[in-house]
């Protein structure tokens, strides 16, 4: 939902972009960057429990700015001619141990309810997964779905800002990911079952 915004914010990271590759960062160590701030993020909101507002406020600090990283990287390879197959896979493959590990503080902290929260985190990586196994078999899977990364990063990000006021907005923001992200896997299954339909293909296993 949100693809046509995040392309209008890579076109306004051009600058960043160039000022991140002149002091040397490449995309893979920018992705890596992305990846510590989200451990980070984890963090703070494993031990925000008791803790004043201000852990919650900054484990949604660290999770937006973890965010950006995976935003600016992706930039940083289109204008700077690094994109590579290898790039891709690593950017992918971070990206779902940032979301893991996110999902993980925060079932830790018990800011919400263990079985949303695992569901929410199973839903988070099979929407990813349905994404893979789609265009590994060239059907084109962005903008399908109701809740893809970023949705889910603002999701949770207002639900985390609304907890610091009213602590159990983080797990009604871990419910509405759950069933968002799986009705998104529904979307995807549904979408790959059609478009290979119409390819004739044979859908018998």
């Amino acid at each position: 939902m949100l693809t046509k915004l995040k392309k209008k914010v890579q076109d306004m990271l051009i600058s960043e972009a160039k000022t991140a590759h002149k002091i040397g960062l490449t995309p893979n160590i920018v992705s890596l960057i992305g990846l510590a701030l989200a451990f980070f993020s984890a963090a703070a909101y494993a031990i925000a429990q008791n803790q004043p507002p201000l852990w919650l406020l900054l484990a949604t600090i660290l999770l937006l700015a973890s965010g950006f990283c995976d935003t600016l990287d992706g930039v940083i390879a289109r204008i700077c001619q690094q994109q590579s197959v290898f790039g891709g896979f690593l950017d992918s493959l971070l990206d779902r141990y940032a979301d893991a590990v996110v999902y993980i503080g925060v079932i830790i902290s018990g800011l919400c309810y263990p079985l949303w929260g695992l569901t929410a985190l199973a839903g988070s990586l099979l929407v990813s997964y349905t994404r893979a196994r789609a265009e590994a078999a060239g059907i084109k899977m962005e903008s399908v779905g109701l809740a893809e990364r970023a949705e889910r990063m603002l999701i949770l990000s207002v639900a985390s800002i609304a907890a610091i006021f009213w602590v159990p907005a983080l797990n009604f923001g871990i419910i509405l990911l759950a069933v968002l992200s799986n009705l998104t896997v529904l979307q995807r299954g549904l979408y790959v079952y059609n478009s290979l339909k119409k390819k004739g293909d044979n859908m018998e296993n």
